[in-house]
């Protein structure tokens, strides 16, 4: 009887797993509905560039609709914290920027920890800020605007994306390694601070080149400098800020891909694969190389180290520069 009994027993055994191998095999078939993409950011920015032809491409391949999602607020936090605790199915992903790294320093209360509960698929894409100022600024380098903004001190404004934003940092940095006091001026986004340095009502603004390179090849701002520290091959007659009287100053945007901690590995690998093979895509190399932009695509494992790096990096600055967001 006890070899009938093993018998049914392994019988029995092979029956449920069969009948459990449906479920235990619903992650490789992702996704079956509509993925969301959070942007933490002000609509107008460089993450809707880079977001809406990855859900064109995701929509193209998965054939089902990436849902774009703007959650404006508290430096990204509302944003993102959304992610963090959405279900972790892989159907809400966020995509973010140096403010993320900012954050982890400027904001001690976070609800999230950004290295613990929101994993980093990806890097997508790094590229140079934009040092733009307003037509009406006589400057036209920015040795001249040193100059100026010395002459008058506390007179020259510049815009920024938001206190604590990487445009605020960045910045705060120049005045500082510049040696000259301007005054910093807060705009929600993008969208928020253009049609006033357009209209000259502030002078300077220090924003990822693919959120300003539309205006500045329509004559409405004048691109003084990028902040990388080489030219870029895009804009080969550019000077990087660093060689125009502000020698080591560097400062770099970049776009990241995040997922909830929990999402299952083949999710993340399955997002992961196609996310990179829409970045080498020629549509979207040629698209960003428009704005100086470069695709990256690293593991995420690569991209975590490169995510606690910008954290310790952008921690100084906030340190050095004694910023404080109440």
């Amino acid at each position: 009887m006890k070899p009938k009994i093993m018998r049914a027993s392994l019988l029995c055994a092979g029956l449920m797993a069969v009948a459990a191998g449906p479920a235990l095999g619903a992650e490789p078939s992702y996704p079956v509905r509509p993925i969301r993409i959070i942007i933490p950011t002000a609509p107008g920015g460089g993450s809707d560039i880079v977001v809406r032809m990855m859900g064109q491409k995701f929509t193209e391949v998965w054939g089902q609709q990436v849902v774009i999602d703007h959650r404006v607020g508290a430096g990204q936090t509302i944003g993102l914290n959304l992610t963090a605790t959405a279900a972790p199915d892989g159907y809400t992903m966020a995509v973010t920027n140096p403010s993320h790294a900012i954050n982890a320093t400027l904001m001690p209360r976070l609800p999230y920890d950004p290295v613990k509960d929101l994993l980093a698929v990806t890097v997508l894409a790094t590229q140079p800020y934009a040092f733009c100022v307003t037509n009406a600024l006589p400057a036209k380098n920015v040795r001249e605007l040193i100059a100026l903004a010395k002459s008058k001190p506390g007179e020259l404004n510049a815009a920024n994306s938001g206190p604590g934003s990487a445009s605020h940092l960045a910045a705060e940095m120049f005045t500082s390694m510049a040696g000259v006091k301007i005054t910093h001026v807060p705009f929600k986004g993008t969208g928020g601070a253009m049609p006033d340095l357009v209209a000259g009502r502030v002078h300077l603004y220090i924003n990822p080149m693919l959120a300003m390179i539309s205006q500045v090849q329509a004559g409405r701002i004048r691109l003084i400098a990028v902040t990388s520290p080489k030219r870029v091959g895009a804009l080969p007659d550019v000077p990087t800020v660093a060689e125009s009287g502000v020698p080591g100053y560097e400062a770099t945007s970049w776009y990241m891909l995040l997922l909830p901690s929990k999402v299952p590995t083949p999710i993340v690998s399955r997002i992961h694969a196609e996310t990179v093979k829409v970045l080498h895509s020629k549509e979207l190399v040629d698209l960003l190389a428009k704005g100086a932009s470069e695709p990256v695509g690293n593991t995420p494992k690569e991209a975590t180290e490169f995510l606690k790096a910008e954290i310790a990096r952008w921690g100084k600055v906030i340190r050095d520069a004694k910023v404080v967001v109440n």
